[in-house]
């Protein structure tokens, strides 16, 4: 303060009493926002709360998937999805004699913003359900939100081991499901592949969140069980997905030859510890397992090509959910006319997962998260008519009748622990850069 001049002094006082008034100004704004009386239903309750909401005001969703971030490009194709669905259901008639609503929030692949949007959709826009997150560590920052809130979440797409030993716990108190197999199959289905590659040694690298570890603990479970050894079991190499730089990992993963190495990651990181390894010329004679989170052409683009112009990751192996349901034909030949191109990925889960929230509420005749918790279970397993229509379902429900949804994913015959059990594509990546689908594979049990 001694250095600044007598017009420094002055201009300084200035900005100091502007804030002031701003300050001032807004927290009279907050102050008036709070004590306003919350609005009303139709019959004149309030609906500050989810519990108030009725089929008076139609049901509204929510959708937490990522747009930006780490897992952008499988996410914006299962964003598509979930208005498709809505946009269905709406030319049937809706849910409960009304429209269905949607609010899509971009969770940005980032749990403080998964948790902000959560929020935002829970509180504000006093959504029923929620299609979300893909991420994991997004849906564990969500998912203590819309119990609070009571509100229905289920992810096309969070595969954690995590979660299924949480809702043993009964810590989620039925408000959560999800389409997509979780990891502890998907880490079998990867442990097998390898076994049935003839890979005696492997070595693993994961991405340092819920996803990535609990799919490592299992894949080094099963990979021993089928007699195969994990090179780095004593030091394994988890990597911080904010880096800038994983050299250092690279060359901690690819240490010792390996016969394979599995790699656990999202597309942005994972691409840049890929591309360490090959610059570092580490990768060669590797076999490179991957899995769902670098399913995506952005991903074999971003590690680039050979100075012959051979895609870097020609050759990898990997797995992803598959989708085998009765109802995949029907939903195919619906984004085939509408999308122009071919099905992506956890497009089919994400459609089931919107499909299951309006079925439920339906069955329950009330638009509230209570509702749909109440009947989720009862429209996804038997006994009931099987349906792969969501229409006929709706249709059956309005009816008094029981339904057994058939989803496009799979037979989506929710758990107590909010779990399906699916079966898994094998992948790789051709000389050229582009994806192929080479097989199937199940967990090793």
């Amino acid at each position: 303060m001694s250095n600044l001049t007598s017009a420094h002094r002055v201009k300084l006082s200035r900005a100091i009493a502007l804030a002031g008034v701003t300050l001032a100004a807004g927290l009279f704004t907050a102050a008036c926002q709070e004590a306003a009386p919350p609005p009303t239903s139709q019959g004149g309750a309030p609906t500050g709360s989810n519990t108030a909401a009725t089929t008076t005001q139609g049901l509204k969703l929510g959708s937490l998937l990522p747009s930006t971030g780490d897992l952008a490009a499988i996410g914006q194709q299962m964003i598509v999805t979930v208005p498709m669905l809505v946009e269905t259901v709406n030319k049937c008639g809706g849910v409960n004699g009304q429209p269905v609503s949607l609010v899509a929030v971009d969770d940005q692949t980032d749990p403080a913003a998964g948790a902000e949007g959560m929020t935002r959709l829970a509180q504000v826009e006093r959504v029923a359900g929620v299609v979300g997150s893909f991420a994991s560590s997004v849906s564990t920052a969500a998912l203590p939100i819309a119990v609070r809130n009571k509100v229905v979440l289920i992810s096309p797409g969070s595969t954690s081991p995590v979660f299924t030993q949480q809702a043993k716990e009964g810590k989620y108190d039925g408000y959560w499901a999800r389409t997509a197999p979780p990891d502890t199959y998907q880490a079998q289905a990867l442990a097998k592949l390898a076994s049935d590659r003839g890979f005696k040694t492997t070595s693993t690298v994961v991405i340092n969140n819920d996803y990535g570890v609990g799919f490592e603990q299992e894949f080094v479970k099963s990979f021993g069980k089928l007699g195969g050894a994990i090179a780095n079991q004593s030091r394994p190499t988890r990597y911080d997905p904010k880096a800038q730089s994983l050299t250092a990992e690279a060359a901690a993963v690819f240490s010792g030859k390996p016969d394979a190495v599995a790699a656990v990651m999202y597309s942005d990181s994972g691409s840049l510890l890929i591309k360490s390894a090959f610059e570092q010329g580490l990768s060669k004679d590797v076999q490179l397992l991957f899995t769902d989170g670098v399913y995506s052409q952005e991903f074999v683009d971003k590690v680039g090509r050979t100075s012959d112009g051979k895609s870097i990751v020609a050759g990898a192996i990997g797995t992803v959910p598959g989708a085998s349901g009765k109802g995949l034909d029907e939903f195919s030949k619906l984004w085939q006319e509408t999308q122009k191109r071919p099905l992506p990925a956890y497009a089919p889960h994400s459609w089931d997962a919107t499909a299951i929230l309006v079925l439920a509420a339906q069955a329950a005749k009330t638009n509230t998260g209570e509702g749909i918790k109440s009947k989720l279970r009862d429209v996804t397993n038997a006994p009931g008519e099987e349906v792969t229509d969501v229409c006929k379902g709706l249709e059956l429900l309005k009816q008094g009748k029981e339904i057994n949804y058939q989803g496009a994913s799979g037979d989506v015959d929710i758990d107590a622990n909010g779990d399906a059990i699916g079966s898994y594509d094998v992948w790789t990546v051709k000389d050229d850069g582009s994806l192929a689908t080479i097989g199937k594979v199940n967990p090793a049990q």
